[in-house]
């Protein structure tokens, strides 16, 4: 991205290239600013309706994280025709689309083209008030941190790719992937939020760490806390494990300190890649619980409260 041209700044581009956050955002007036994501990956599922379910998400995963709602979705779409069919196609996008539609966006159009393996995905436009876009930076000191989704994701998918993941930890790892994190943003416009991210490529640890790098804020995590789907660590120990995860906890463990009762395998965890994960929320101390609880009431059942923030090691990660 350091190759990029540098452009004049334009003060209606509230979120661009200047910071890792979750999408772009312009302002359009003084009431509405447009939110722009898009993404797209190759299959990590074996069912087609799925995994069109679950590209879905994931791509609007990010409106939800900058605190808005997805207006307009287009499909992205590499797919061997010749070679799989038009009916699975069909399948995957039947997938996609049914998932947009329980976000309550329109599904506008996309483009397709003839490629080797299955890319799907889709380019998200949403929309928020300008004053009320959430970013990835932010946490105070005393706010809490709740995830809204359990973590072990990379590992169980690669589990599927390996054929050694049962059929119950299957269905459990694509349900918690299909899920919209619109229900759990539903409940956080009602709070005090300082800063939001969803968890994804670089794991819960990577994620959280852009929450406090260039800040005055450290996070202590407690592990014992943390929601991880069943039987990841078994998987772990046998090395079904992405190579993501493994760059990811080299990188992460330049700033973060672990307990010494964590192993490699449980911090391999909590740097696991995830697709299509839950929130990041930093949220006033005293108001999480509450949250917390109203979160459960709108169906985010694995929400947890995992850690704090705070100002004894600004951009860096303790985990207990």
């Amino acid at each position: 991205m350091r190759q990029l041209p540098k452009h004049e700044t334009n003060p209606d581009v509230l979120v661009g290239l200047e910071t890792p956050d979750d999408a772009g955002v312009y302002k359009v007036s003084d009431d509405l600013a447009l939110i722009q994501t898009l993404d797209f990956f190759t299959p990590i599922v074996d069912d087609p309706y799925m995994y069109g379910q679950i590209a879905a998400a994931n791509s609007l995963s990010d409106i939800y994280a900058m605190g808005g709602q997805p207006l307009t979705c287009m499909n992205i779409v590499g797919y061997p025709i010749n070679k799989l069919g038009p009916e699975m196609l069909a399948e995957i996008l039947r997938g996609s689309a049914d998932k947009v539609k329980e976000s309550g966006a329109s599904l506008i159009g996309g483009h397709s083209i003839d490629n080797v393996e299955p890319i799907i995905g889709l380019s998200v436009t949403g929309k928020a008030h300008p004053g009320e876009i959430w970013t990835n930076v932010g946490a105070k000191p005393g706010d809490k941190l709740i995830i809204t989704k359990p973590i072990g994701v990379g590992i169980q998918t690669k589990g599927i790719k390996d054929a050694v993941l049962d059929k119950v930890k299957i269905k459990r790892v694509t349900e918690v992937m299909s899920q919209l994190n619109k229900y759990a943003a539903e409940v956080m416009k009602g709070y005090p939020i300082s800063a939001v991210t969803d968890v994804t490529g670089f794991g819960l640890l990577g994620h959280a760490l852009e929450m406090i790098t260039k800040t005055n804020v450290g996070l202590v995590i407690d592990s014992s806390t943390v929601p991880i789907l069943e039987g990841t660590k078994e998987l772990a120990i046998k090395n079904v494990v992405p190579a993501g995860s493994k760059d990811n906890l080299r990188w992460v463990s330049k700033h973060t300190t672990f307990a010494e009762r964590l192993d490699y395998h449980d911090q391999l965890i909590l740097a696991d890649a995830v697709t299509s994960g839950g929130l990041l929320v930093a949220v006033k101390g005293d108001m999480a619980e509450t949250l917390l609880e109203e979160m459960h009431d709108n169906g985010v059942i694995d929400a947890k409260i995992i850690g704090e923030f705070t100002d004894k090691h600004p951009e860096k990660i303790i985990v207990i």
